[in-house]
């Protein structure tokens, strides 16, 4: 077809209707932790009168960061660990700890399984089914360790084991699914209905995940004890990659916080919103608390501690599945003990160690004397900070 260039465009009719608007049109630009940067404001404080601590359903937190509840990252002893400095550890109800009486032959054929061979081997260990008894005896181990029990499970395991939970002792119970929402549509089975199940529990539940300020506000007004955010964040997780959703976390947090603080006005509970993923450095924790979060959950860094049960690697709790896989193993390597990974002396420069201590400095230097006030910060849009005058680090 010949086009004469010379041709005058046709003129849009005098009344005709404007260009329709495309989805593209109105797209939304959002955040994550390399966009932003916390803002220095008039005043400072002293590091050790920074507090740390925080409340969440109905546990005192003397820090506020959570392990992941993957089984590279939890189990009896690494649960222990962390709730003697402070922390909260969240157990896999579907994971191996609940599946079998002794999960150490498991983790480490995980751990040492070929690259080529991982997925197969993590397919196997997840075959066998939950065990009552099992899971009555890692409750009453948790306890003894001196940790709380808080257990998470999707929403159909909850259904069927959270009253089995709560009944033997569970202190909390986390509903956790790649999408979290008030309203679940399903025409082969009876959605879980969660008005309903924390009303039965008797014990405090919270739910994720989460990044919309809609369905945080539903899901709020349905009686969680606290809410968790993020989908796909997280260096194990591939959901992002093979199903294409999440939000990037700044963006996440901060809307959800904004539900939770809209929830408190109008009904004057305050339902702590938990950052889920995507933190490796402490500078990234503190901008997730800066952008609203009330406490922040990890898995890799913690799956680094000599503690970890998953031998130097980590897996995301879809990986196991033999049908769509949304994880995969990572090598992260140990690299010293839970304590020296939050508290120190770190050993290296990145921020990948002494995580709770560089969360305080922060604080400190941003005249936050508390997590809620730490939540006050200016935040800044700088793309360029970290790289910024770093051209000699970057030779190294």
């Amino acid at each position: 077809m010949k086009v004469d260039s010379t041709q005058e465009p046709t003129a849009i009719p005098v009344g005709a209707p404007a260009r329709r608007t495309s989805k593209v049109d109105t797209i939304r630009h959002a955040y994550g932790f390399d966009d932003v940067s916390l803002a220095p404001g008039t005043r400072t404080v002293e590091p050790a009168d920074v507090d740390t601590s925080v409340e969440l359903a109905g546990l005192t937190l003397a820090i506020p960061l959570l392990a992941a509840s993957m089984d590279a990252v939890v189990d009896v002893r690494s649960a222990g660990v962390l709730a003697g400095l402070g922390g909260l550890a969240v157990m896999n109800l579907e994971g191996v700890q609940m599946r079998y009486a002794d999960p150490a032959p498991v983790l480490e054929r995980i751990a040492t399984a070929a690259p080529d061979e991982a997925q197969a081997v993590l397919s196997a260990a997840y075959e066998p089914p939950i065990s009552g008894d099992v899971v009555a005896a890692r409750i009453r181990e948790l306890h003894a360790a001196g940790s709380p029990a808080v257990i998470s499970a999707t929403p159909a395991a909850a259904r069927q084991w959270g009253p089995f939970c709560a009944e033997h002792g569970a202190d909390v119970f986390l509903v956790q699914s790649q999408v979290s929402s008030a309203q679940h549509l399903a025409s082969g089975y009876e959605p879980l209905e969660l008005d309903e199940f924390t009303q039965l529990m008797g014990i405090p539940v919270a739910a994720g995940n989460t990044t919309s300020y809609e369905a945080a506000l539903a899901l709020m007004g349905q009686g969680i004890a606290a809410i968790f955010v993020g989908v796909g964040p997280g260096a194990a997780c591939t959901t992002r990659e093979v199903l294409g959703i999440g939000v990037p976390q700044i963006t996440a947090i901060s809307d959800v916080a904004a539900a939770r603080d809209e929830h408190h006005a109008r009904t004057g509970e305050y339902v702590p919103v938990i950052g889920d993923g995507g933190m490796r450095r402490g500078g990234e924790i503190a901008k997730a608390i800066a952008a609203g979060a009330d406490a922040v959950m990890i898995g890799s860094p913690l799956a680094r501690a000599e503690e970890a049960p998953g031998h130097g690697t980590n897996w995301g709790m879809a990986a196991p599945s033999p049908t769509l896989p949304r994880g995969t193993r990572i090598e992260v390597g140990t690299v010293g003990t839970m304590e020296r990974i939050l508290f120190g002396p770190s050993r290296v420069t990145d921020g990948s160690e002494n995580l709770v201590g560089a969360l305080r400095q922060s604080m400190a230097a941003l005249g936050a004397r508390d997590i809620r006030e730490m939540q006050q910060v200016e935040m800044v849009f700088a793309p360029a900070v970290a790289v910024e005058g770093k051209s000699w680090q970057q030779r190294r």
